[in-house]
């Protein structure tokens, strides 16, 4: 698989979205870069799907926040326009987000590693994303470790075993084990997996 696709070009966040939707194709750009990458594989997706229905409880359990799963668009900037394969934004008021208008900073972005996204995803895309200040989960299917980047932070959390995580609002800890989300998004037989269910840490 070829790696996506870094035109010279300054783009803007309206030049992608002027682009013809291609079918197998995802087009971002970051900070006036555009990427071009290729569809997600089943096992990615299956990481996705499973994260995305454990975040989403949580985080409006707490009524802090909701979460989305590409393709969707978060405009970071007028020349940085990225669909993460999952991210939670902040409730307004209580409810979703009704518009981009009113999306305000993401408080968690998570991309999922492919041999076509690896730079990107490692280098391009967290600068830019610790810059807005956002957190940043780097989902490693092949090494089945997550790489945790706080936005101040000069080098990841590397984490195998269980990855928590409390947004500002949230009364407790969501904490994920790792072990058997890599166990079925990969195929693992489920009788070898232990619960996907997540646990709440009560904050101390």
């Amino acid at each position: 698989m070829t790696m996506p696709a870094l035109e010279t070009r300054r783009w803007s966040a309206d030049d992608v979205r002027a682009l013809p939707d291609t079918p197998g194709q995802r087009f971002e750009c970051v900070d006036g870069a555009l990427l071009v990458t290729p569809s997600p594989t089943r096992s990615h997706q299956w990481m996705i799907a499973d994260l995305l229905r454990m975040l989403e409880a949580y985080a409006r359990a707490e009524g802090v926040g909701t979460a989305l799963m590409a393709p969707s668009d978060v405009e970071l900037d007028a020349h940085t326009l990225v669909q993460p394969d999952l991210y939670v934004l902040p409730l307004v008021d209580g409810r979703r987000p009704y518009d981009d208008a009113e999306v305000g900073v993401p408080l968690l972005f998570i991309e999922v590693l492919s041999p076509s996204t690896s730079r990107f995803d490692r280098v391009v895309k967290r600068q830019r994303y610790q810059r807005q200040g956002i957190e940043y989960w780097i989902v490693d299917l092949d090494a089945r470790l997550v790489e945790r980047w706080l936005p101040t932070a000069t080098s990841p959390e590397i984490i195998s075993g269980t990855i928590t995580w409390q947004p500002v609002g949230a009364g407790t800890m969501l904490s994920l084990d790792v072990a058997p989300l890599f166990n079925e998004a990969m195929g693992v037989p489920p009788d070898m997996t232990r619960s996907l269910l997540p646990r709440r840490k009560p904050t101390a």
